[in-house]
């Protein structure tokens, strides 16, 4: 049953939320310039009072002054500490303000709209699959309109699950917990928040996760008793020499002892300092969203398996939240350097810091990598059920292991604004058969095939699909549409594209030999950078090899003839697209798929179009 959440139109919420993040906005700003100017005027309060009990001394309207004084830069630390809070709130609706216009462009396919995203560093396009062709990257690509994940843990993990399909088991199981988390929307919005305002410097967290992973400690074990010992020598004979019970200045022998043993282990103790404070703010937004989990009863098996990961040992919320405590004590050194020295020398004070730091490491710092996958698989299952969210009429696709055909109920292409796709019905297989679509030029052939590869790609993401209905077995995808050439690598387009075929034809015979995924290809206009008759003989045998090892797939052509040759002749179930011309000269697209072969051509009178006359 949908969710009453559900049925609410995803672009009445997002404005509805844009408004009450702007009012929150604009009225925490409000407060914010009251607090600063307040701010101002008890630190100059404080600054007179102080200075007229200075001058008013030895009096007890001077003493009363000096009090007064006092109380106002109290109070002026007060109002500091609100107006933190304050502008908190004011970032944090500047980022709900700004997630709503997004969620907004998103619904209509605003791509300039939408915050670019990076594709992964590792991928090499020129060999994955599919990525290139089905537009995972890139711009008005999968990914930049899916958007932004909280984390980057998140974005690495909807990376992989995108570009590597899962069994079914697990698509079924995400398939809950997208379902469940979709109807959360307020909770989706609070964690895309708290990630909005997390800011992490680059290689800060691989380094704070080195060191959670390590054991050694950056100073010897001798100095966990001294830290102690000294600073404990060092108050009881200045306590003496004070209370005149010693007259000799002891108390200066373990004084020197803890500037030496300082300098000696600041570069190490540091380094650890460094690591560690990969900023309060971070560690604070992080134990937020690490709360945002933990605090919420989840319906899905999935979900309640990733929030007891988050719950191994310590609370993650409640040990994040101490590691940042301690974190910040060891800002003493740079937020306060003029009290550090003193500090230090007396109490060796960053000792003590980095002593709590390596105990919470003891009892905490295993857990770290996997509370941080398991939010990273939170993150990435939220920004899949915004799919789920803002396209409320798609489906969850059916994934069987026993089925031999994609069979796809009004597909259409997800990158497409509804109010302009154009939906078909869809079957590719059986094994030993294939779709040939034809069609003329930009009738919408190469759009069915990145239609169909997108929603096998997010089916077995185990995210809804543009489609009324979807079944689909397990398969490996593979896809030759946007062929490029290479200078670098020395390949012509032919080149190229012969290279992309074998890829296809050797990983078919890969699939034939043993029990894996039924293998699915696109096929678009193979091999037309060369002449037509060995272009026919070209497809026909990598056609003849796709059959003989069970592939199913789906084949673009403008060569009408080839569908009378074998093995299309015998195993080709013939579709196309057409164009309707009007009685104005106007030429125009419906993009329905029909039956059959195409029946006209259209690259002359596009030529007339566009202003060049056929001679």
């Amino acid at each position: 049953m949908t969710s009453p959440e559900l049925l609410r139109a995803p672009s009445a919420w997002y404005g509805g939320r844009a408004a009450h993040w702007s009012a929150a906005r604009d009225r925490d700003t409000a407060i914010a310039t009251r607090i600063s100017r307040i701010r101002l005027v008890t630190f100059g309060a404080g600054v007179i009072l102080i200075g007229w009990g200075w001058h008013a001394s030895g009096s007890a309207a001077g003493d009363l002054l000096w009090i007064a004084g006092l109380a106002a830069f109290v109070v002026f630390g007060v109002f500091v500490r609100q107006h933190a809070r304050v502008l908190d709130r004011v970032d944090r609706a500047e980022a709900g303000h700004r997630l709503s216009t997004i969620g907004r462009a998103r619904i209509v396919r605003d791509w300039r709209a939408l915050p670019d995203i990076a594709s992964p560093a590792e991928v090499d396009f020129d060999t994955h699959p599919y990525a290139r062709d089905l537009d995972l990257f890139g711009h008005a690509s999968l990914t930049k309109w899916i958007g932004r994940t909280a984390t980057t843990d998140g974005l690495r993990t909807l990376w992989r699950w995108l570009l590597t399909p899962a069994d079914p088991g697990t698509a079924i199981a995400r398939q809950a917990a997208i379902e469940d988390l979709a109807a959360r929307r307020d909770w989706r919005e609070s964690l895309a928040i708290e990630g909005a305002l997390t800011t992490v410097p680059v290689g800060a967290l691989a380094r704070f996760l080195e060191w959670t992973d390590g054991r050694r400690s950056a100073v010897p074990v001798f100095m966990r008793a001294a830290a102690v010992l000294l600073p404990s020598t060092l108050a009881t004979l200045l306590a003496l020499f004070l209370a005149g019970v010693v007259h000799r200045a002891w108390w200066l022998i373990p004084l020197a002892v803890n500037v030496v043993l300082s300098f000696v282990f600041a570069s190490g103790t540091y380094a650890t300092f460094d690591r560690v404070s990969v900023g309060e703010r971070v560690l604070d937004r992080y134990s937020r969203m690490f709360a945002l989990v933990c605090g919420t009863p989840w319906a899905s098996p999935l979900l309640a398996t990733l929030r007891a990961a988050m719950d191994a040992g310590e609370p993650a919320p409640v040990a994040v939240r101490r590691i940042a405590r301690i974190a910040n004590w060891s800002e003493l050194r740079t937020g306060a350097a003029l009290l550090h020295f003193p500090i230090q020398a007396f109490t060796l004070w960053d000792f003590h810091v980095l002593f709590a730091m390596e105990r919470w490491r003891a009892r905490s710092g295993v857990h770290v990598r996997a509370w941080l996958e398991a939010l990273g698989e939170f993150d990435a299952l939220s920004a899949l059920a915004i799919l789920r969210a803002d396209e409320p009429e798609w489906t969850m696709p059916r994934i069987d292991a026993g089925a031999d055909a994609v069979a796809g109920t009004a597909l259409a292409h997800p990158l497409i604004a509804a109010d302009r796709r154009v939906a078909n019905d869809v079957t590719i297989g059986p094994p030993g058969t294939l779709l040939l679509v034809t069609g003329s030029n930009m009738s919408g052939k190469s759009t069915l095939l990145r239609a169909i590869g997108l929603n096998i790609v997010l089916a077995q993401a185990g995210a809804p699909v543009c489609a009324a209905a979807m079944t689909l077995p397990q398969v490996d995808v593979q896809t030759s549409i946007r062929v490029q050439d290479s200078l670098e690598l020395g390949l012509s387009y032919f080149m190229a594209a012969l290279a992309r075929l074998k890829q296809i034809v050797d990983a078919a015979r890969q699939g034939a030999a043993g029990p894996a995924r039924r293998m699915l290809y696109l096929l678009d206009e193979v091999l037309q950078g060369t002449n037509s008759i060995e272009r026919a003989v070209a497809v026909r045998a990598v056609t003849q090899h796709l059959i003989d090892a069970r592939a199913i797939g789906a084949m673009t052509t403008h060569d009408l003839g080839l569908a009378d040759d074998e093995p299309l002749r015998s195993s080709a179930v013939r579709v196309h697209f057409t164009e309707q011309v009007h009685a104005d000269g106007r030429m125009t697209f419906d993009y329905r798929l029909r039956d059959g072969i195409a029946t006209s051509t259209n690259a002359l009178r596009l030529m007339q179009l566009i202003g060049i006359e056929p001679r």
